[in-house]
């Protein structure tokens, strides 16, 4: 190796800067004009590949509006109401509160696209919950919002959906519709572990809902479960695109929660809108980040190069697709999603395409491991955040985390090796891959 080749010292600077706690985006960047500076290019490239690449793409003004949408309805009291709605679904079984968790977070991930919106705005509600009067172990109630909360991105809108179909060119709705049964899939699974853990632990049966508040909180929770209605059917009737699907989510949150519900006071509105801009900014940084640092990758032609080694590796698509999985599994433990979909993922695409992987129900493994990685230690941001909402040891929640971590790789295996589990709904509506 040629310590003194520019992609090396690029790569050496990127290394070096995330190691000393720098953002990773602005590492990227560095690691970009050190690149280009070395290589006698001209410097202004970068600025060029960012805004191009900012610019130049409709879809990413999804993301922003998506995350303003999920702070909108935190702040509002849509999570309160929709928390009672599933506690009147599943509560009344053993581990029914754990089953509400699940229910609850399934509903949310039709609204918002995002896992940390999911653990941070309603999991301190959650983890209350289910701990009153000594319910459930604390530990073993963060651990389950946390894993929960990776259904988030999975089940349509999703925001880590939105970065691949930027990488892969590849379709949004599609896509979207490629998470919907294996989203549901990760909740069966995690439904079934917390009822195994219910039955083991003796946990206890949660006071029985009437049926005659049915239609109350039925009634009330409406307007909440209709955003994914208004949302998919706006998709797949051809009403809006994905982007503009998003301006609506975010509209039609701060109008239930507003005007309907009138929950939502103009300071909280101004707060979420800066929260939203913060969030925004940092992720906006990150993409900037890998699209001057695709630059470096594609100039040094590192995708054909990768696709090159493996082919002589002669392997099927199953084998990569393997490959692939425990590749992401460990770099999800050691790094951010958005970093792991943004440049590594680009360069597996093209060997991935030349195996005749369809690329949705690619994506949709992509996504589906990167959220594992946000449950796996030490890197795994959901963790902390539940570690730290519920007070408990990290270690405490890691281990409670343990059983739905295997049951959640048994679902990916499933998704993985079975296609149709994918790409069975799309095809419903017309997908032709």
């Amino acid at each position: 190796m040629n310590l003194y080749d520019p992609f090396t010292l690029a790569m050496i600077a990127l290394l070096a800067l995330s190691l000393l706690g720098l953002p990773i985006g602005l590492a990227m960047i560095t690691a970009t004009i050190v690149y280009l500076g070395v290589s006698g290019q001209d410097m202004s490239v970068a600025a060029e590949q960012m805004l191009n690449g900012l610019n130049g793409s409709y879809v990413l003004l999804a993301v922003p509006l998506f995350i303003f949408s999920a702070g909108l309805m935190n702040a509002g009291s849509l999570t309160d109401r929709l928390l009672r709605f599933c506690n009147l679904l599943v509560g009344r079984f053993r581990g029914g509160l754990g089953h509400v968790n699940v229910v609850q977070s399934m509903i949310f991930a039709g609204m918002s696209g995002s896992a940390i919106a999911d653990a941070a705005g309603s999991g301190k509600v959650q983890i209350d919950m289910m701990t009153k009067d000594g319910a459930y172990p604390a530990s073993y109630a963060a651990a389950l919002t946390a894993v929960t909360a990776v259904i988030g991105p999975i089940i349509p809108p999703s925001i880590p959906m939105v970065l691949y179909a930027l990488v892969a060119d590849t379709s949004i709705g599609y896509l979207f519709l490629g998470g919907v049964i294996p989203g549901l899939l990760m909740a069966i699974a995690q439904m079934g572990i917390n009822t195994w853990m219910a039955h083991r632990h003796d946990f206890p049966v949660a006071e029985r809902v009437p049926l005659s508040e049915f239609p109350r909180l039925t009634l009330e929770a409406l307007p909440a479960l209709l955003m994914p209605v208004i949302l998919l059917g706006g998709i797949y009737g051809g009403v809006m695109t994905p982007t503009e699907a998003a301006a609506v989510a975010a509209a039609y949150a701060w109008l239930i929660a507003a005007l309907f519900y009138r929950s939502l006071t103009l300071a909280q509105t101004w707060q979420a809108v800066r929260e939203s801009a913060r969030a925004t900014a940092a992720i906006g940084m990150l993409i900037a980040g890998a699209l001057a640092l695709n630059y470096v990758i594609t100039s040094e032609n590192v995708p054909n190069t990768v696709r090159g080694i493996l082919a002589g590796w002669e392997m099927s698509p199953r084998e990569f697709l393997l490959v692939v999985n425990v590749i992401l599994l460990v770099l999800g433990c050691l790094m951010e999603g958005s970093t792991i979909l943004l440049v590594v993922v680009p360069v597996l695409v093209p060997t991935a395409q030349a195996l005749g992987i369809d690329m949705v129900h690619f994506g949709v493994v992509v996504v589906v491991n990167i959220m594992i990685g946000l449950i796996t230690p030490p890197y795994g941001l959901l963790l902390f955040i539940c570690a730290k909402l519920s007070g408990q040891p990290l270690m405490a929640v890691v281990r409670d985390t343990l059983p739905f971590l295997a049951a959640m790789v048994v679902a990916l295996a499933m998704i993985t090796y079975v296609p149709e589990l994918v790409l069975w709904l799309p095809r419903q509506l017309g997908y032709q891959g």
